[in-house]
């Protein structure tokens, strides 16, 4: 095993133990208002061959942690902001969904949506699903 694997497994192990005591409501915020910063793309969402655009799901009430591995496990494979800030997200909600810990969110594994949207509609649905638990909570 590598330095960068076992570098690797210690973080995600930190992050699930972190994790367990909240939802990590404050950092999911924090790293989705810096995407959103470093977001350019304003494109409409098109799903089309000739559309460069991403198109992630923007989930219905209850799904939205299964919406939200969806659409950072596309925003990984597509590089379409940075990645390691998507992965710490990608981790952050594969654990919520796996371990229940944002009860108000999960209801099952399955993405269910209506519509989709672009990569900054995605990260605005994130933020303000967070914003809703941290106010609850307040």
């Amino acid at each position: 095993m590598n330095a960068s694997m076992l570098s690797y497994i210690l973080f995600s192990c930190l992050l699930l133990s972190v994790q367990a005591q909240n939802c990590n409501v404050r950092d999911i915020i924090r790293y989705t208002k810096r995407l959103l910063d470093e977001s350019s793309e304003r494109c409409p969402c098109k799903e089309t061959a000739a559309s460069s655009c991403s198109c992630l799901p923007i989930a219905e009430p209850g799904h939205e942690l299964a919406c939200f591995v969806e659409g950072t496990e596309h925003m990984l494979k597509s590089n379409v902001s940075s990645n390691a800030v998507v992965t710490r997200l990608n981790l952050t909600f594969q654990a919520q969904l796996e371990r229940n810990l944002c009860e108000s969110l999960a209801r099952g594994d399955q993405c269910q949506y209506k519509t989709k949207g672009n990569v900054k509609e995605f990260l605005k649905k994130i933020l303000r699903t967070y914003q809703a638990i941290s106010k609850s909570r307040a």
